[in-house]
């Protein structure tokens, strides 16, 4: 799940955002994903915890 980034442009000068700008954007992405999947376990109506299989005891 590696990710090919271009090569940063302009030795550093003109563009201070790069790397710090790339991970703002990662987390945003990231955040919103998260976010879509809080809600889908919301709408299904359960979390996930408390739920034991056949066999399982608490």
């Amino acid at each position: 799940m590696s990710e090919n980034f271009p090569p940063q442009q302009g030795g550093g000068t003109g563009q201070p955002k790069g790397l710090l700008q790339q991970m703002e954007e990662l987390m945003a992405a990231l955040n919103a994903d998260l976010s879509a999947l809080d809600a889908d376990l919301q709408s299904t109506g359960g979390s996930g915890r408390g739920h034991l299989q056949d066999g399982e005891t608490a």
